[in-house]
Formats: C-alpha cells, structure tokens, sequence
C-alpha cells in the first residue's frame, strides 16, 4: 500500500516538475510606428497632454458638472457596461481557479432483479439485490505545456479589455453630454439673436408701411419687408424645436425621462485649455479603445497558445474513493470503504484534424486582433489630427467672423437710413438685414464648433476616463 502511495506521489511531483516544459509563449507588444500618427507640422517632442487634465478642469461650468456626474451613474450605457464587466470578473476568476483540482461527490442506491433464466438467476434463490454507494472523485490535470496558465492570461485579459471598454464609454458619455450641452446654449444664443432680429423686423414692416403711404415705395417692398419678418418667426420655431429635441437627447444620456434641462448661457462660457497634445505613444495608454484592442490582442495570443498545447499530450490523475455495501446497516462501516487511483497520459493522434483546425483559427484570430489593434492606433492618430484641424479652423473663423458681424450690422443700419431719405431700395435693404443676421447666427455656431472641437480633442487623446 505505501508502494503504491510513493508512486502516485513521484508521478505527481513529476507532473509538476514537468510544467516547467512550457510551449506557450510570453506576449510582446508588437512594434509599431507612432512617430507620425499626428497630421502636425510642428512635430510634438512635449509629453504633458490635455488628457491628463481631469474633466471637472476641463469643463467647469457647474451645471454642466453636475450633469456630468449624474450622467455617469445613471446613464443605461453605462449600467450596462458594469455588468459586463462583473461577467468578465466572473470568468477571470475561473481562469485563475485552473490549476487546482475538481472535487465532486455523490451517493446512489442501485435495486437490481435478476432474471430467473439468466446466468447467475438459475443458481441464485435471492435474485434481488440492493447495493448502497458514496462515492467522492477528485481530478487534477497538470499543466504540462503552459495551456492552463494561458487560459488563466486570457481570462485575465479579457477582463481587461472590458474594463477599457467601460472607460471608453465614460469617456464618450462625457463627450457626448459636453457637447449636448453647449449646444443647447449655443441654441439659447442664436434664438436671442434671432429675436432680437425680430423686434428690428418688425419696426421695419411700420417704417415700410410709413413709406408707403409717403409714396416712396410701393406695396411689393411692403410685402418683402413682411415676408423677411415671417421668415424669422420659422427661424425662431426652428430653434425652439431644436432646444426640444436637445433636452429628450440630454434627458435619456442622464438616465431620465425627458424633460426641461437647466443650463446657464453662452456667454458665460469660458473654456480655453491648453491645447497639448504629448507624444503620439501616449495614445497606448491613454485611449481606452486602444487599450482594449491591445487586450483583445493579448487575449487571442493566448488562446493560440492553448490551442498549440493540444498537439501535446494530457497528463491526469483522478483518485475516486467512498463507502459502497450491498447491507445498508453496514454502509458506514469501515469493511465498505473502497478506493482507486487512475493515472495516465492521452495524445491526440487522428481525431478529424479537430486540433489542427483549432490552432488554425486561433492564428487567424491572432493576427486578425493585431490587425484591429494598428487599425485602433491609426484612427486615434486621424480623430485627433481632425479635431486639432478643426479647432484651429474655427478659431480663425470666429476671427474672421466677427468682422464680417461687425461690417454688416453697421450696413443694415446704414440701409435703414439710406431708405428713409430715398438713397437705398429696399431689395438692398433686405439682403443687408438677412446676411447680418445670418451673420451672427453664424458666428454664435463657429463658438459652439470651437467647443466641440475642444471636447473631440480632449476625447481623442484619451481624457476623460483618469
């Protein structure tokens, strides 16, 4: 008996020593160009970026704070993206549970009636039996070739990966309610211009009408000055209606039915960060989404060295034992114990090319996951490429525009005089009024733009989710 127990023990010791015979190999992050990921003349040598500014320094109206954070704990996006990531926790765990051995236990009663013309029923008076077992199976598999070790990595990537998923999403959910936010000001913004506007229009319809009656027009300027007033009554409805649908998108990014947002104004608006950009390899820990291509990455690597482990064979032991009598009363008696030990290698030889095929398709998932990791890093090098190009587009516009704002009040006003003394018609006195107002609608969406470009650039270089 103790033989035999020293057997099992040096076949175990064995195993173990054996595990040391690893074919699984360790990741290495691939090598890839980031030096020119930036469309930048200036090439970037700073490594501060605006996405290591907080979002709170970000935006600091604190309305919008607050909204942030509300948003954060009840936007739907969000809850359900913490469940996945407490189902990828669950799996990790099991993957770290794999190299310890499976215990299971059981009992049964087995009735058995022998057949009268049967073998053993011909010599036996008894031909019923009854034989009462409890029984307890232990199995433990050694990680021999590093398979179970690889399950447990991508497990543990898995995870991973799904966490920067849900940081990815906080990340866009600040983005989104950021830029709902300013605009919904900027809308604020245009409809007092267009009111403004309007009050203007309708001082114009009594001074055409003046005009008219003093026979210095005739009734077709009476009814384009009319129309030009009507005109901006639809472009105020318009806004108005916009401001509706802001708030239902608003509402539903805080996990709310829809309903009046509250909000200060635009021009209390004062967000001018410090663009920096860092260098371009900051995007490998800074974007969540890279990060999780990265861990998608890690995690087929894995699975590759799992599926190359089963060209190899398998080294088990399973030891079963427990109490088994055909008396009830004796069951638990010491003469019912029974126990047995199995050890033994199995290597796969023909079975349907199932293995070949499996490290086949791990390969292919393997380098289809690097791929989406390069595709993953060049589109964050274009997202922040585009929203640079973008801010500083608006900025020179909003320059550019405030002249052209300035230049055509002035001549809407100089319009207005000129009709009243018979200088001007009042075609020219119309399309002076609509291109001023246009005007400064304009220069009120060149400021929002401003500021959407600002959030895009901060959610590109990866800010928000630290």
């Amino acid at each position: 008996m103790k033989n035999k127990i020293y057997r099992v023990a040096l076949l175990t010791v064995t195993a173990t020593l054996m595990q040391s015979c690893f074919v699984a190999k360790d990741y290495k992050r691939p090598e890839l160009k980031t030096e020119n990921l930036y469309r930048n003349e200036v090439v970037t040598t700073d490594t501060t970026s605006l996405a290591n500014v907080s979002w709170d320094k970000i935006f600091t109206d604190p309305v919008l704070q607050g909204y942030i954070q509300k948003g954060l704990q009840n936007n739907l996006d969000i809850r359900i993206a913490m469940q996945n990531l407490a189902a990828a926790e669950a799996t990790m765990k099991q993957g770290k549970a794999g190299y310890f051995p499976t215990l299971s236990a059981g009992a049964d009663w087995t009735h058995q009636e022998l057949s009268k013309n049967s073998q053993f029923g011909a010599l036996l008076k008894d031909r019923s039996t009854d034989q009462f077992q409890m029984t307890g199976t232990l199995s433990w598999e050694a990680d021999i070739w590093g398979k179970i070790r690889s399950n447990k990595r991508a497990a543990n990537a898995s995870y991973l990966q799904t966490t920067a998923v849900n940081q990815a999403i906080k990340t866009q959910l600040i983005a989104t309610i950021a830029t709902t936010y300013y605009q919904l000001l900027s809308v604020d913004a245009q409809i007092k211009v267009a009111e403004k506007t309007l009050i203007n229009r309708n001082q114009s319809v009594e001074t055409i009408l003046a005009l008219k009656d003093a026979g210095n027009v005739t009734e077709v300027g009476v009814k384009q000055t009319e129309a030009q007033k009507y005109a901006t009554e639809i472009i105020i409805a318009d806004l108005k209606n916009n401001i509706i649908f802001l708030e239902n998108t608003m509402s539903v990014l805080l996990g709310e039915p829809s309903a009046k947002i509250a909000r200060s104004t635009f021009e209390s608006q004062t967000m001018q960060p410090n663009i920096t950009l860092g260098v371009p390899a900051h995007l490998l820990r800074n974007r969540p989404d890279v990060i999780a291509a990265e861990y998608n990455l890690i995690t087929n690597f894995e699975m590759t060295n799992v599926a190359k482990s089963g060209f190899y064979p398998t080294l088990k032991v399973t030891a079963t034992g427990g109490l088994q009598s055909i008396d009830l009363k004796e069951w638990f008696s010491a003469n019912s114990i029974f126990a047995n030990i199995i050890t033994g290698l199995t290597q796969p030889i023909f079975n349907q090319r199932q293995v070949k095929t499996k490290y086949e398709i791990a390969k292919t998932n393997q380098e289809k996951a690097y791929l989406q990791f390069e595709q993953s890093l060049l589109t964050a090098g274009k997202e922040v490429s585009d929203a640079l190009a973008q801010y500083n587009n608006e900025t020179y516009k909003i320059k550019v525009r405030e002249k052209q704002v300035d230049a055509l009040v002035k001549a809407s006003e100089f319009s207005d005089e000129l009709l009243t003394y018979g200088l001007a018609n009042y075609l020219e006195v119309l399309t002076s009024k609509n291109d001023a107002l246009n005007a400064e609608l304009s220069l009120v969406d060149n400021k929002f733009q401003q500021y959407k470009a600002i959030i895009q650039l901060y959610r590109a270089l990866g800010g928000g989710w630290q």
